[in-house]
């Protein structure tokens, strides 16, 4: 197939090119690479160097069958300090690619985010459970979904939102969603003490990468909304401790105040992939860690501190 890539220069999405290029599509890269590195992008795919704004030209150069639209700003600190910007790249771009995509009669597949539109779990969330974001990066992919929902009514189109769960894996941006990972790793290689925020209780549901990019592919041709996840809880405690098992050094942990509007439990209901997309996680915790920890070794691939 003809496939266009939004943010394929990016840790998840050029992982989701990886496995186009493998299966023998024709692949667009659109990405301004303000995130996204230039050495992750396949190089069996053509890279356009734009941003979103520019979707209507390239989809007109690439006359794409389906659009994997994971371009976005993630960081729920920077949403909090400019919800414009957010907006402007979540909500906004978006709709420039929904419009590109109506242009040419192409599905779009929307990379979107279960724990920041949920916020506080009580249990696995399933699809139809209240949405309640507690930070402007939750309330732009909620309102890209909702645009999705809506022109998938007014023009009988079949667009498909993902919400993942938070993702970890090799490429991982330590600033993003579960960049968690990438931080605690990449201490561990340089023996730095592990910081937690808060008393490290709080869960989410890790998901590795190459789980995410399997339910990405599945979703061609299906529509609706799915979480991606694995339907189960780690804590920080335990993921630190993971993280050192698999890496085989002990550090010291250090604790920091908790942050004000944290979420303190997020986990998906995977079941309506299961049943609709015949998608499973099927990656173990100690197994993504363990293919993540060997990227992180690699020279080049050592995530940068920030905050879990």
């Amino acid at each position: 197939m003809r496939a266009i890539v939004t943010g394929g220069a990016g840790f998840i999405g050029s992982h989701v090119v990886d496995a186009l290029v493998a299966r023998g599509d024709e692949v667009t890269v659109l990405d301004n690479l303000s995130t996204g590195r230039r050495e992750n992008v396949n190089g069996g795919a053509r890279l356009l160097e734009a941003d979103v704004t520019a979707a209507k030209q390239a989809f007109a150069d690439a006359r794409p069958e389906i659009c994997f639209h994971l371009a976005a700003q993630a960081d729920v600190r920077v949403s909090v300090e400019r919800p414009d910007f957010d907006a402007e790249v979540n909500l906004l771009g978006t709709i420039h690619v929904l419009e590109a995509a109506r242009g040419h009669g192409a599905q779009v597949v929307l990379a979107s985010t279960g724990g920041a539109i949920y916020g506080e779990c009580d249990g696995p969330v399933d699809e139809d459970s209240p949405r309640r974001p507690l930070a402007p990066y939750g309330a732009s992919k909620l309102s890209a979904e909702e645009y999705l929902a809506t022109y998938n009514r007014l023009y009988e189109t079949g667009h498909v939102a993902l919400r993942y769960g938070n993702v970890y894996g090799p490429r991982q941006d330590p600033h993003g969603e579960a960049g968690v990972v990438a931080i605690f790793l990449g201490r561990l290689l340089r023996g730095e003490p592990l910081r937690i925020f808060g008393d490290g209780h709080q869960t989410r549901d890790y998901v590795f990468v190459g789980d995410v990019v399997a339910a990405t592919l599945a979703a061609q041709g299906h529509a609706g909304v799915f979480n991606v996840g694995t339907g189960t809880e780690t804590s920080v405690l335990d993921l630190a401790e993971a993280c050192e098992r698999v890496a085989g050094v002990s550090v010291e942990t250090e604790h920091e105040p908790a942050r004000s509007g944290e979420l303190q439990r997020s986990v998906l209901d995977p079941g309506r992939a299961e049943r609709e997309l015949g998608f499973r996680a099927r990656t173990s915790l100690e197994e993504g860690l363990a293919a993540t920890w060997e990227f992180i070794r690699e020279p080049g691939g050592e995530g940068a501190d920030g905050a879990n």
